[in-house]
């Protein structure tokens, strides 16, 4: 189980647990060729894993984001993929939402104080450290208070969509940050449908709001999932991509990046429809070419 391409994957910038360099080596190591970080709500890793990715010959970086949407009842994440960091727009709309992420992370320090599960919001920091703060180092600060054993009960018992210490994030909403990924020359891609309520009708609702791909490949699902998935891209016309979403949390279905099924011609494919449409950062790489030939991002 290997993919040549890894579109959605984050580092300690964000939730994750490892530099964009570390994540970068790990994805070489399992025949990543077309690399991109992905971050929440940051590009604080990009240059980093740029610098990572130029090291290891013949594998090209692609800048993302994921951005948190909000969706009555639900909750949309979507992906910029091949954008400009540059931008003044996108780097303005990025900074509000690291204001609001402290925000909303101090309101979560109090109410898990008020279930009796109190954490130090400055070692939740701690832990976050350089990253934009976010529910994971919130679980592992709830771990490290011995008031769970692990990160799947911090979510499923205080942190998860409909649990007592949920609070909301910023509400940006997906025809907001479909534009704003535009507006920086990137793809806009609906990441892990499934985790989306009634996603079906909605990826219908994002198609009309020109989203231009969706994700079908992704660490742990199903052949019928995957099947499923393809089917309602082609239907949309929307282009398929495909992520580990790797953590490094050790979480129940945790895949290091690269590994899960997505063939060569969908990467490739990918790639083909950045370039069609004009994105910032689109890699020149030929993945028909053997390891180890020159790429350019």
């Amino acid at each position: 189980m290997s993919s040549e391409g890894d579109f959605h994957c984050h580092s300690n910038r964000s939730d994750g647990t490892r530099s964009p360099a570390d994540l970068v080596a790990m994805a070489a190591a399992h025949g990543v060729r077309v690399f991109a970080l992905t971050d929440h709500d940051t590009l604080d890793g990009l240059d980093e894993a740029r610098a990572a990715v130029a090291a290891h010959p013949g594998m090209a970086f692609v800048p993302g984001v994921e951005f948190g949407c909000y969706e009555p009842g639900t909750e949309v994440h979507i992906l910029g993929l091949f954008v400009d960091p540059t931008d003044d727009a996108f780097r303005t709309e990025i900074a509000e939402a690291h204001r609001m992420r402290i925000e909303r992370g101090e309101a979560i320090t109090a109410a898990l104080a008020s279930l009796g599960v109190p954490v130090s919001w400055g070692r939740v920091r701690e832990i976050a450290g350089e990253a934009s703060v976010g529910r994971p180092h919130f679980a592992r600060a709830l771990i490290e208070a011995g008031h769970v054993a692990d990160v799947d009960e911090a979510f499923a018992r205080y942190l998860g969509r409909n649990s007592p210490a949920y609070i909301e994030g910023k509400r940006l909403y997906p025809q907001e940050a479909i534009e704003l990924i535009h507006g920086a020359g990137g793809l806009a891609v609906f990441a892990h449908p499934p985790f989306t309520a009634d996603y079906e009708r909605i990826a219908e609702g994002l198609a009309g709001m020109g989203l231009d791909g969706i994700e079908v490949y992704y660490r742990h699902y199903e052949p019928e999932v995957v099947e499923s998935l393809r089917a309602l891209a082609e239907r949309l016309d929307l282009v398929p991509s495909g992520g580990s979403d790797f953590h490094g949390l050790e979480r129940e279905h945790e895949h290091e990046p690269g590994h899960f099924d997505m063939p060569r011609e969908a990467v490739a494919r990918l790639l083909e429809v950045a370039r069609e449409r004009g994105c910032a950062n689109v890699p020149d790489i030929d993945l028909t070419s053997a390891p180890g030939t020159e790429a350019r991002a």
